[in-house]
């Protein structure tokens, strides 16, 4: 059977610079990129579909007032849920270098965002890491996550269920992706496989710029996160 992951762990390139981690995030956002734009785009074209409805009704005076006020309230509803998402996605381009999040959560996030891309190239993601209190670096798990499973499908031979897991420790945190139980697909090569594709050296390179530690064998990677104590105040959202 092949091996998953083509590239040996002697293979990962020397502490990057800066430089290399902002050209290794700039990537992984590029990567992220439709699945972000979809979570703006779907609230608004909402909006846009219920306004075009009331206006067609008013051209042919088939809406009363009350039928107004009804639609009136549902559009505002849908541009405060619209106004959230793209509040959500400004926070992945420019993030609070200072805020925690449960690690439970934060995984959830990037796993949800990715999930879509990972199926339709036949890979699968379980995700088994529990909910718990827990908090870490919410930038660096958004910069380390998505990189991981994304550098470990765009060296995978074949593709195969991606499982995360996390064993904790009372100041940190192990974070591990490993590939299990290989589904026979036709796997893309080359130029087919999405751009710009992600490798090790890039995941090397924000981990040395999050001071998270990083681990990389055959089949798995892991990471370790320090805990983080909570130091933002409370930030109430819109309504």
């Amino acid at each position: 059977m092949q091996q998953p992951i083509s590239t040996p762990l002697s293979a990962i390139a020397p502490r990057a610079t800066d430089a290399g981690a902002a050209a290794a995030r700039y990537a992984v956002l590029r990567r992220l990129a439709p699945a972000l734009k979809h979570d703006m785009v779907v609230h608004l074209q909402s909006v846009a579909m219920m306004a075009e409805v009331m206006s067609a009704r008013m051209d042919k005076g088939e809406a009363d007032t009350v039928e107004l006020q009804n639609s009136v309230s549902r559009m505002n509803r849908l541009a405060r849920q619209a106004v959230l998402a793209c509040l959500k996605v400004t926070e992945w381009i420019d993030p609070a270098a200072d805020e925690s999040v449960r690690l439970s959560d934060g995984v959830q996030e990037s796993y949800a965002l990715l999930q879509s891309s990972l199926n339709f190239r036949g890979f699968s993601v379980h995700n088994a890491v529990a909910p718990s209190d827990f908090e870490v670096s919410r930038v660096a798990l958004r910069n380390l996550l998505p990189a991981a499973l994304l550098g470990l499908a765009d060296a995978a031979h074949s593709t195969c269920k991606l499982t995360l897991e996390a064993q904790m420790a009372p100041d940190s945190v192990r974070l591990s992706i490993y590939c299990a139980e290989h589904i026979p697909a036709a796997i893309q090569n080359g130029a087919d496989l999405p751009q710009p594709r992600l490798h090790w050296a890039d995941v090397q390179a924000l981990a040395d710029l999050e001071s998270v530690g990083l681990e990389v064998s055959e089949h798995r990677i892991s990471m370790r996160f320090p805990r983080m104590v909570p130091t933002t105040a409370l930030q109430i959202a819109p309504v």
